[in-house]
């Protein structure tokens, strides 16, 4: 990394969640709930209670909706994993925007760390991740776009931010350290992940789940993206 560049914001490599991170995907995750549960015959859940749901990937998503609406039993889930799957690939750009705020940021770290490498790390199936990205311009910021179904293990499992950190030695032609690695999500889930990696943990309180993230305790908080650059500048000094 050009000496320039560190001496704006330290940082080796930044990896970022997707829904409740970069997106706002809730309406279009609560729809296909909402289809897959009509299409069972349940009731529908409110959006709200949906959200609740989100960030340990599509199958448990799948599962606490129908846990929520009545018994759940494996037929029942094996019949609307497939349904869920195909009906949000046909509609996960409806509605589904990034934060604002989320590109000019973004764009911000470009300029104050050139050769940092950025990327993705979800829970959320790969194939909807590249797709919403590449249609809301977000693909040409990250070196890497990994989904739940990237890796044997998701989220909490510290594989993906293992794997990740290995990619950006290469890319960076020096050993990453892991005091200088900050993994950025909006959910429990990406705290104990952070953990499990041993890197740092920038929460996003406008997220999905802001009441589990600060009971999970990352180590700082921001309201909005656009405090992203000036928080990570603090948690790097």
């Amino acid at each position: 990394m050009p000496e320039e560049a560190s001496s704006v914001l330290r940082c080796d490599l930044l990896v970022f969640d997707l829904d409740g991170t970069l997106i706002d995907s809730e309406q279009d995750l609560a729809a296909s709930v909402n289809a897959t549960l009509a299409f069972l015959g349940r009731e529908k859940l409110p959006p709200h209670r949906i959200a609740e749901f989100i960030g340990d990937g599509a199958a448990m998503l799948v599962r606490r909706s129908l846990e929520a609406t009545g018994s759940m039993d494996e037929v029942a889930l094996a019949q609307a994993i497939p349904f869920f799957l195909d009906y949000y690939r046909a509609h996960n750009l409806d509605f589904t925007y990034a934060y604002p705020g989320v590109i000019s940021e973004l764009r911000k770290i470009r300029q104050a760390a050139p050769a940092l490498p950025m990327a993705i790390l979800t829970n959320k199936p790969y194939r909807p991740s590249h797709v919403i990205c590449s249609g809301l311009g977000l693909s040409e910021f990250f070196f890497a776009n990994y989904g739940g179904d990237s890796f044997p293990t998701k989220k909490p499992d510290p594989e993906g931010m293992q794997a990740l950190m290995e990619e950006a030695s290469r890319l960076l032609g020096r050993q990453v350290s892991p005091q200088r690695t900050v993994l950025v999500g909006d959910s429990h889930v990406d705290v104990a992940t952070a953990r499990s990696a041993g890197v740092l943990c920038l929460g996003c309180s406008y997220g999905l789940a802001p009441a589990k993230l600060h009971e999970a305790g990352p180590d700082a908080v921001v309201d909005s993206p656009t405090e992203w650059l000036t928080a990570l500048q603090k948690l790097l000094r």
